[in-house]
């Protein structure tokens, strides 16, 4: 069974929310929580590509989609079902029911979290998934400057709308720290600020690192290697996320596998 579902979304896209999803769902894994990671981003998935994944998936026995395992989480994309260069040319409404299926025909087990990695905007898929299930929370991902910060309000209008609570915020991007001296290059404590003006919790922070870049692409999240500088980053963020979702109502999930 699926205890919580968990979207994470921006509004903007380029702000590097798969990345934060990839590590924030491996951190909370080497914590020892069962998770799950879904790529709702059916126009552009990139989780397969982060985790390293190839091939399609497997079927149960109970005719139910296997989903991938590694670094310790459970996930599943659209991206796994079509040619690595192919473009799934949907309407809104078959992107919203591939999701459905998705979450409904894949065999997951017992999860705590199933995080759900948005695509940008605030359309079909978004409200569909928010409407057909118990959302848990909702996590919001920004960099700091103010021309994301604005579908960032508008993703979590949507959210207020649909009655998704906001976990809290994360600023990716924030700086680049060069021989000692942080460079903001997109502003500085844009997201941070706006938390404490729409009194969300502020999750953390992530500087702009190559490592982090390159990781992504060679298919090893950033927090699984053995820098402790990027551990510390994604761990001090899972750290906040459970604190923060500890506080929230909590919605009952009923998602059998």
């Amino acid at each position: 069974m699926i205890k919580n579902i968990v979207v994470v979304a921006s509004g903007k896209g380029g702000v590097g929310k798969s990345t934060i999803s990839v590590n924030l769902a491996t951190s909370l894994s080497k914590k020892n929580y069962n998770i799950g990671l879904l790529d709702a981003d059916i126009y552009g998935p990139s989780i397969p590509k982060m985790l390293g994944i190839q091939g399609k998936p497997k079927v149960s026995k109970s005719k139910k989609i296997l989903p991938y395992i590694s670094f310790g989480l459970k996930s599943m994309s659209i991206g796994n079902m079509i040619p690595q260069d192919g473009s799934v040319i949907w309407r809104g409404a078959m992107a919203s029911n591939a999701i459905r299926q998705l979450i409904n025909d894949v065999e997951w087990g017992d999860l705590d979290y199933l995080f759900i990695d948005l695509p940008p905007g605030t359309g079909d898929i978004q409200l569909s998934l928010c409407q057909s299930f118990s959302i848990a929370g909702a996590v919001i991902v920004s960099t700091p400057q103010e021309i994301s910060l604005l579908d960032v309000r508008k993703a979590i209008n949507m959210f207020n709308k649909v009655n998704v609570e906001i976990v809290g915020m994360i600023q990716n991007m924030s700086y680049f720290e060069n021989e000692g001296d942080k460079n903001y290059i997109f502003g500085k404590d844009g997201v941070k600020n706006e938390s404490k003006k729409l009194n969300h919790n502020f999750l953390g922070e992530v500087p702009i690192l190559e490592e982090i870049s390159s990781s992504c692409d060679l298919g090893k999240p950033a927090c699984f290697t053995n820098e402790k500088i990027y551990q510390n980053i994604f761990e001090k963020i899972s750290d906040n996320f459970i604190s923060s979702f500890s506080k929230i109502k909590k919605k009952e999930v009923n998602i059998e596998s």
